[in-house]
């Protein structure tokens, strides 16, 4: 049921979104130089990488570790960048990946293969076996500003209670930081 509720949803939400994502990659190309969409090497379910795409709002230069890793991750953004991080527009190309089955609407914000860390505490409490999600538990309670075993322990409730109905609940509860940018480094 959640991967035709997905799959669904992230078809319908591409034909929606389709025009503005068109007119957010254009924007990216006008005000940066490289491509409107970044692709970065992802863990998924059971610990497998996939391509994850995303409006790049960083520059074409910028390391390849996770923001807050950066020494000043402000100097890396793109002009737009900070606008599209806010309210979370960079993560529209993930409903293709929502599509394709490598994601799922809700659940573990998808590691970078680097986040060795992560993965491990994730591999060692089983939420490793969860698609990861365009959003979920830990999004919703602070995002960018937990710290790793914050993020775990969402994640490990999030794998217990997880359900059609608490999905619903966490789609709803995105709303907010998603409007407000809160939980969201710059």
């Amino acid at each position: 049921m959640k991967r035709a509720i997905d799959f669904a949803a992230a078809g319908l939400g591409l034909a929606v979104l389709g025009l503005p994502m068109l007119a957010i990659a254009a924007l990216i190309r006008l005000t940066s130089p490289g491509p409107a969409v970044y692709w970065s090497q992802r863990v998924g379910a059971n610990n497998a990488l996939f391509a994850m795409p995303k409006f790049r709002t960083m520059r074409i230069d910028t390391p390849e570790v996770a923001t807050h890793l950066l020494v000043n991750p402000g100097q890396w953004v793109t002009p737009i960048g900070r606008v599209l991080r806010r309210l979370s527009l960079d993560e529209l190309p993930q409903l293709w990946s929502v599509l394709r089955g490598d994601m799922s609407l809700v659940g573990p914000r998808p590691a970078l293969h680097s986040q060795k860390d992560l993965i491990s505490l994730r591999t060692a409490v089983g939420v490793h076996r969860l698609r990861p999600g365009v959003t979920g538990w830990a999004q919703i309670n602070g995002r960018d500003e937990l710290p790793i075993e914050e993020k775990l322990k969402f994640d490990w409730q999030y794998l217990k209670r997880r359900s059609t109905g608490f999905d619903l609940y966490v789609l709803a509860a995105t709303v907010a930081p998603v409007l407000t940018g809160r939980g969201v480094r710059h």
